[in-house]
């Protein structure tokens, strides 16, 4: 059958993660520096977020506390303009930044026929952006809740989509499509994510950090290298 879907297969879903898995950066850490830049952050701001997003790549980061200090910075803007400028930032520089081996897993999983959806902890704005520029079908991640006029509340749909988070979104939108995880892929990089690898039959994991690198190699799962496109390979893909 090759990577050709069965006509009787089930449709199946690629789950993947965004920073650091289908990017090569944080997508998040880069918009800090573009805030910065335009004069919205403070010498002092861009800092705490930089040490922010070094204890996340350690997990060792209250995410709640964090995304509230976030979307607190967006309160009473109108989601129509962030969305505008996340969009325009994310082309002008973030579209560059797919890793290669990221390209290829996407272009491999859309010719099977399996659903793509971005399964990430980053905003809403960032990760509908994503989806677009990478033609993946859906997007899971934290809304920012706006009023009855468009404005930024200033909270976040909950539970995050981080850690179990992850799981509950990705089981809740499978069942309104009318699919299930049972042979869904998951790409990530982070050991925060293993609530989300254990519940797929295919966990993958990218350029992983420490912690998630050595549960990887005990339980056998594939290790993928996304610098290069020949070192993932059509036979990672395979079928039931």
């Amino acid at each position: 059958m090759g990577l050709e879907q069965s006509r009787l297969e089930p449709c199946r879903i690629a789950f993947f993660d965004l920073d650091r898995t289908l990017l090569d950066t944080n997508s998040g850490w880069m918009y800090a520096c573009y805030e910065r830049r335009m004069g919205r952050l403070s010498q002092a701001q861009i800092l705490l977020s930089g040490l922010c997003f070094a204890m996340h790549r350690w997990s060792l980061l209250d995410v709640e506390r964090a995304y509230q200090r976030v979307v607190e910075h967006w309160r009473g803007l109108h989601e129509r303009a962030i969305r505008n400028e996340v969009n325009r930032w994310f082309a002008a520089e973030v579209a560059t930044r797919l890793r290669p081996g990221a390209a290829r897993a996407l272009a491999e999983h859309r010719a099977r026929g399996d659903r793509l959806v971005l399964l990430t902890n980053t905003s809403a704005y960032i990760a509908e952006a994503a989806c677009k520029t990478f033609g993946m079908d859906a997007w899971l991640a934290n809304p920012i809740l706006a009023d009855a006029s468009g404005r930024l509340t200033g909270e976040v749909e909950r539970p995050l989509c981080y850690g179990p988070g992850k799981l509950e979104r990705a089981r809740r939108w499978a069942d309104e499509q009318g699919l299930s995880l049972e042979g869904a892929y998951f790409y990530t990089d982070s050991v925060s994510d293993l609530p989300m690898l254990d519940a797929v039959p295919h966990p993958r994991v990218v350029h992983p950090d420490g912690k998630l690198r050595r549960i990887a190699r005990r339980r056998g799962w594939p290790i993928e290298n996304w610098s290069i496109v020949a070192e993932v390979v059509p036979s990672q893909v395979q079928g039931p």
